[in-house]
């Protein structure tokens, strides 16, 4: 894809989350804004997938380490078509196929069951060195939160994965500064991220998560980077589309009402215009 055919789909990503979030009537959707471009990359450009094939046993895995922000991945597998966009509106509903965090149990297409913040990077580890152990050829990412990563057990993963080299691993950091209770550096600070990264043997890669030709660059220096995994640290904007959710933490965990939603909607109609001009 072009970079302005990704531009409109993660576009309409953010339409999807927003719309969905306001239907719940919760929901995470400032992570999942910042991440869109993130989701958008991998799920159109990046990963070997067939949403026809979801149990293709040869295709690349994600886990979605930091679960809260299921709108976002929920949003990009629907227009990656694994399931109808108008679905997005039963998030969170009672029967519905789309929980608040990912469930392997309902919905095709989704590698692993999380939301327990720190968990995913370790199944993903799991993952990594299943492949190498059977000498298969697909390639496993997991998106963290910056916040998720002051749990230890993301530090145990990663000293895992360096110390068995395993290159068929792609963590991403979804660096927007931002947690449930305020600035990263204020709650707990995890930074410097990529020095910490590269202390557990890990290639290092900072990136601007919302500049396609540098996601472009990153993913395929990922790709052929040898005996170490990469850690993608991504810099983002909490919110990101949306002008008054961007960079505001208050927009964590809370859904827009009906006047939010429709402001939401008009800014997002009109990125889309501006990327049709």
């Amino acid at each position: 894809m072009t970079n302005k055919e990704l531009q409109k789909t993660a576009n309409e990503v953010r339409k999807g989350i927003v719309t969905a979030v306001h239907a719940a009537g919760a929901g995470h959707p400032g992570g999942s804004l910042s991440a869109a471009d993130i989701f958008t990359y991998l799920y159109f450009e990046e990963m070997n997938i067939n949403p026809e094939k979801p149990a293709d046993p040869d295709r690349d895995r994600f886990v979605l380490s930091k679960g809260h922000t299921a709108p976002g991945l929920y949003s990009a597998m629907a227009q990656r078509g694994y399931f109808p966009v108008e679905e997005l509106t039963t998030l969170r509903k009672l029967g519905s196929r789309l929980q608040g965090h990912p469930s392997m149990q309902y919905l095709p297409g989704l590698d692993m069951s999380s939301g327990s913040l720190g968990q995913g990077i370790s199944v993903a580890c799991g993952m990594a060195l299943s492949a190498k152990l059977n000498n298969k050829d697909y390639r496993t990412y997991t998106l963290l939160g910056d916040g998720e990563i002051e749990e230890g057990q993301v530090w145990e993963a990663a000293m895992f994965a360096g110390f068995r080299k395993l290159d068929n691993l792609v963590v991403i950091v979804d660096n927007n500064g931002l947690q449930i209770d305020g600035p990263i550096d204020e709650v707990c600070s995890p930074y410097p991220i990529d020095k910490k990264f590269e202390a557990f043997n890990f290639h290092v890669i900072n990136v601007d998560a919302h500049d396609f030709d540098a996601l472009r660059a990153a993913f395929k220096e990922a790709r052929e980077t040898k005996g170490k995994p990469t850690a993608i640290i991504a810099h983002s904007l909490k919110g990101k589309g949306v002008s008054f959710m961007e960079g505001q933490v208050s927009w964590h965990g809370v859904a827009p009402n009906d006047e939010e939603y429709a402001k939401a909607m008009d800014d997002l109609n009109k990125i889309g215009e501006a990327l049709e001009a």
